[in-house]
C-alpha cells in the first residue's frame, strides 16, 4: 500500500524501548516483504508472536486441473454456485496457472479460528453481502462491491454479516496500484481512475491481551498448517507502515472514455505479478458521431482474458447472466459477439459491471470448474 497509516500505541523511535504499565516490554514485530526491501509495517504486541504451543499439517489441497484442455473460448454459467464451509473452506478454485488461482465462495458457516495465507496476497470482491475483517492491524468493515486487499502473511478473521458471494484471487506476487498512476514519490498521478480519498484503511484496533489456545490455519502453498499460539494472535496495541489490508469500492472506480473506443488497459484497476486486474463500470459510451462502441476484434498477445460478470447488460455478449465467467486464451481472436456491434450504435452508455482478470502465463481451468461449463459458447459466434 502507498498510504503510509498508524494506529494504536508507538513507541517514538522504532526499534527502542517500549514498555507496558507493568514495565514489561511489548514486543516488537517488523513485518515486510521482499527480504527488507519491499512494503513492510512495525507492530508491537502483548507477547512474542514466536509462542506457539503446536503445529501440524492438516491436509494438502493441491490444484487438479481439467484434462480438458482445448483451445477454444469458454463460458461458466455459475450463477447458482454454491459452495459450504466459512470464508476460507467454502472457497472453490476455477482458474490457476503458477502464479495466480482465481475461484468463487459462498460461506454459509462461521470462522472459529484465524487464517493467515503464507505465500500469497489476497484479492476478495464482494460480489454479494457485507461484513467485517478482523485481523491483527485493525478491523475492515466491507460491502457489496468492494475489492478486500490482504497482503501476504496477514493473520485475519472474516465474519460474513449478510449473504456473502465473494471472487477470490490469491496472487503469489503482490498486488499493486499499477506505475503509470503514480508519481516518482508513490503519489497517485491525476489521470488515475481513482484517488487516495477513496481507499478504507483499517480502523479501531482491536487489541486483545488474552492466555489460552488460538489455532490460526496457515497455507503454504498446497498445504494447509494448524498452528496454536499461546495467546490471541490480535495481541497488537500499535502499528505503523505501509503493509496492511485495505479496501477499494468498484463503485469509486472513475471510468476512462474518448471519442472512440478504447483498449481494456483503461480500466486496470490493479497490477500482480504475471497479472493484472481491470474494473468495467457504468460509463458513457464514445462519442464521435461516427463510433463503434463495443470492442473491435482482437487477438490476446501473450494473454489470456477473465471476465466475471457482476451486474448488468455486457454490452458485446450475448448468453451472458450475472456470475457469468468467459475465458478468451491467447492464441485465438475473439470479438463481440453477433449482432452486438449494431445494436450498440448510436447507444449513449452501458450499465454493465464486470472484473477482469488478464493473465500472461496461460490459464488453465480446474476440475471443479466443470460442471459449470457450458459447451454450446465456442460455436456462439457462428449463430
Amino acid at each position: 500500500m502507498l498510504i503510509y497509516h498508524r494506529l494504536g500505541q508507538l513507541p517514538r523511535k522504532r526499534h527502542t524501548q517500549f514498555r507496558k504499565p507493568d514495565g514489561s516490554l511489548f514486543r516488537e514485530e517488523l513485518m515486510g516483504t521482499e527480504g527488507f526491501s519491499g512494503a513492510q509495517s512495525l507492530l508491537y504486541h502483548h507477547w512474542d508472536p514466536t509462542r506457539l504451543k503446536s503445529s501440524e499439517l492438516v491436509r494438502r489441497q493441491p490444484v487438479e486441473l481439467l484434462e480438458d484442455d482445448r483451445l477454444e473460448p469458454r463460458h461458466l454459467s455459475s450463477a447458482h454456485f454454491q459452495s459450504s464451509g466459512d470464508p476460507i473452506t467454502s472457497r472453490v478454485v476455477l482458474f490457476a496457472n503458477a502464479q495466480v488461482n482465481l475461484g468463487l465462495a459462498t460461506p454459509n458457516a462461521p470462522m472459529d479460528y484465524f487464517y493467515r495465507n503464507g505465500m500469497a496476497d489476497e484479492v476478495i470482491f464482494v460480489h454479494a453481502g457485507g461484513g467485517i475483517v478482523r485481523s491483527v492491524f485493525g478491523n475492515l468493515p466491507f460491502r457489496q462491491g468492494d475489492y478486500i486487499i490482504i497482503p501476504v502473511g496477514t493473520t485475519y478473521q472474516m465474519r460474513c454479516e449478510k449473504d456473502c458471494r465473494l471472487l477470490v484471487v490469491e496472487s503469489g506476487g503482490r498486488i499493486q496500484i499499477p506505475r503509470r498512476y503514480r508519481n516518482e514519490f508513490g503519489q497517485l498521478l491525476e489521470h488515475c481512475p481513482y484517488s487516495e480519498r477513496d481507499f478504507r484503511l483499517p480502523e479501531k484496533l482491536e487489541c486483545i491481551d488474552e492466555m489460552g489456545d488460538f489455532p490460526v490455519i496457515v497455507k503454504m502453498g498446497d498445504a494447509l498448517h494448524r498452528v496454536v499460539m499461546d495467546h490471541h494472535p490480535f495481541d497488537v496495541v500499535g502499528w505503523d507502515g505501509r503493509l496492511y489490508p485495505w479496501i477499494f469500492n468498484i463503485g469509486d472506480f472513475e471510468p476512462i472514455t474518448g471519442r472512440v473506443h478504447l483498449p481494456p488497459p483503461t480500466h486496470q484497476t490493479f497490477a500482480g505479478d504475471g497479472f493484472v486486474i481491470c474494473s468495467f463500470v457504468p460509463r458513457m459510451y464514445d462519442y464521435h458521431p461516427e463510433a463503434v462502441p463495443v470492442p473491435y476484434n482482437h487477438s490476446n498477445v501473450n494473454s489470456d482474458e477473465v471476465l466475471y460478470y457482476v451486474d448488468g447488460d455486457f454490452m458485446s455478449r450475448k448468453g451472458i447472466q450475472t456470475g457469468s465467467f468467459t475465458l478468451h486464451p491467447a492464441g485465438v481472436p475473439h470479438g463481440p459477439h453477433p449482432g452486438t456491434v449494431e445494436a450498440s450504435l448510436g447507444k449513449r452508455e452501458t450499465r454493465e459491471l464486470a472484473v477482469m482478470l488478464d493473465t500472461f502465463l496461460p490459464l488453465r481451468l480446474t476440475k471443479q470448474a466443470a460442471p459449470y461449463l457450458d459447451p454450446s459458447y465456442v460455436r456462439s459466434w457462428i449463430g
